[in-house]
């Protein structure tokens, strides 16, 4: 029993016609008008038996017209029916596959710009500052706002158009800013943008991308105020250290110099980064550490200090939907003591600072810790963790059921289309037995191991016929006049009229035990592996 590697493609098409991939013109017209024969709806008077040829003789009309079609068999010899289905045309015959591959290639990367074209990229976040000691003192609770947005349009593959603007509102005061970019792909390793601001600090800037080496990128810029003429200098370095491990240095010249070190690490449990930065005026340290307990929940630390910052806050987070994900965090320094909530959907952001206290106070910082922190654990313990499982468990059950249900069906769909094939079947069997030919006297098709444990019984029981399959009667349908049977190397044996796959992703056997000239032959072969017979090294 020789083994045949699995391709990515199972070629339905031709195990639906019971044809070679190599299989000529005329090979694919005189398999069709087989099967057309024994399915045509016009042959069956009953109602349920028509509806069973009417959806087998539909299949097989389809798998004809594609095979027939020299333009579309390419595209599905190279690319399966995905190709077919997402469009792709061949223009011009051409006749080397490398040809037609280049061809194909190229219209599927314009079916994905096209589609990349469609979708404008927005992104945004809200920021609604709240404080409780303002609220105390008689004011209002809201102590400030903050909106911005951004839009990326691409106009082509290589250029890509961003439009942006903020307002912030602090108290009575507020201030705001409108912002455009042009950015322009110069190369796979280089790029380069065009900025314009008007607002509180209205700018024109240049800035270009370069990837210096596999491991290297480096950024510069220029930016030119127009409020006080200023010219500002910038530069950028990253060097991938290891494989999750990244650090960079800035360096800004102007009316604000400063120079920073950082790095990054990330891996699938843990991300951690941090930097230093030095400035004419000031200088300041930063890190923050994020632990992913799951897929769907983290938690986080940070801190910093420096000259005009120093505090720590400690907080996590959980996606609560395929694109949505809430946090908070608990923030203490020398701001005071403040919550802060977070919702994240897509490329939105709502952010929500709830200042508790101006002053440190042991207690209240304790406090305002410790009692979200308390209520978080047992919700999540008692309430939130039992859901999920049990939201889990029934998507997984679901799923099973799915499954199941999809399986069944596949199971009635390959035994009704074996009960049209009965009739012939059983005329090419007598005919075999009155030459003393090839007769297929059972034959299994399933998984490798129910189908090995099922060799030796006459019978199947229910644990075994859930994942096997008999086949003998479109097996024998298939046992040519000259009493030989062939089935063809790298095509997938569920794609056979009247077969399905009982067991999807297990590995899968054809049990085959036959006659020939009085004598009983029986071979086993994998899923993809070629068959012929009779042979003699097959007997019994």
């Amino acid at each position: 029993m020789e083994s045949t590697p699995e391709p990515e493609d199972g070629r339905e098409l031709y195990a639906l016609l019971h044809l070679s991939p190599d299989a000529s013109g005329e090979e694919i017209r005189r398999a069709y008008r087989q099967y057309a024969q024994i399915y045509h709806p016009d042959k069956y008077q009953d109602p349920q038996m028509k509806d069973v040829a009417t959806e087998n003789f539909q299949r097989i009309r389809d798998a004809y017209e594609i095979l027939s079609d020299e333009n579309k068999r390419q595209i599905y010899d190279i690319y399966g029916m995905e190709g077919l289905n997402s469009g792709l045309e061949l223009g011009p015959k051409l006749n080397k596959p490398e040809e037609i591959k280049e061809q194909l290639e190229r219209l599927k990367r314009r079916k994905e710009e096209e589609k990349f074209l469609a979708h404008a990229r927005p992104t945004g976040s809200i920021i609604a500052n709240f404080s409780v000691p303002q609220y105390l003192d008689g004011y209002g609770i809201m102590r400030g706002m903050g909106m911005s947005s951004e839009v990326q349009l691409p106009v082509s593959k290589k250029n890509t158009v961003v439009v942006g603007g903020n307002l912030v509102v602090n108290g009575t005061d507020g201030t705001g800013a409108a912002s455009a970019v042009l950015r322009h792909q110069l190369s796979s390793a280089a790029s380069v943008e065009f900025m314009a601001t008007a607002g509180l600090r209205s700018l024109i800037s240049v800035q270009t991308f370069r990837q210096i080496s596999p491991h290297s990128t480096a950024t510069s810029g220029l930016a030119l105020s127009l409020r006080d003429g200023s010219i500002n200098l910038s530069n950028a370095w990253t060097r991938q250290l290891s494989d999750n491990i990244v650090g960079n240095i800035q360096l800004a010249l102007g009316t604000d110099s400063s120079i920073s070190v950082g790095w990054q690490k990330k891996d699938e449990k843990n991300s951690a980064a941090g930097d230093v930065k030095l400035g004419t005026n000031y200088f300041g340290a930063s890190a923050h550490y994020t632990r992913y307990f799951s897929t769907k929940s983290h938690g986080r630390v940070a801190g910093r200090v420096g000259s005009t910052a120093l505090d720590f806050e400690i907080g996590g987070g959980r996606r609560i939907s395929e694109f949505s994900t809430v946090r908070m965090i608990y923030n203490i320094g020398i701001q005071g003591v403040s919550w802060r909530f977070e919702l994240h959907r897509a490329g939105q952001k709502l952010v929500i600072p709830v200042l508790l206290s101006t002053d440190f106070n042991a207690l209240l910082a304790t406090s305002v810790f410790a009692i979200p922190s308390t209520l978080y654990f047992l919700l999540q313990t008692y309430f939130v963790k039992p859901y999920y499982l049990k939201r889990e468990k029934q998507k997984e059950l679901e799923k099973m059921e799915s499954l199941s249900s999809q399986l069944t069906e596949a199971r009635r769909a390959a035994k009704k289309a074996q009960k049209l094939l009965e009739p012939v079947s059983n005329r090419k069997k007598n005919r075999q037995l009155e030459d003393d030919g090839l007769v297929i006297t059972k034959a299994l098709y399933g998984n490798r191991k129910k189908v090995k444990e099922s060799s030796e019984s006459n019978e199947l029981n229910d644990d075994v016929a859930s994942q096997v399959l008999d086949v003998t009667i479109p097996l024998n349908f298939l046992v040519s006049e000259a009493g030989q049977l062939k089935l063809h190397e790298g095509i997938k044996k569920s794609g056979i009229m009247g077969f399905y796959d009982p067991c999807p992703g297990d590995p899968k056997l054809l049990l085959v035990e036959y006659t020939f000239h009085g004598q009983k032959y029986k071979v086993m072969v994998d899923d993809y592996a070629a068959l012929l017979i009779p042979q003699d090294i097959h007997q019994i």
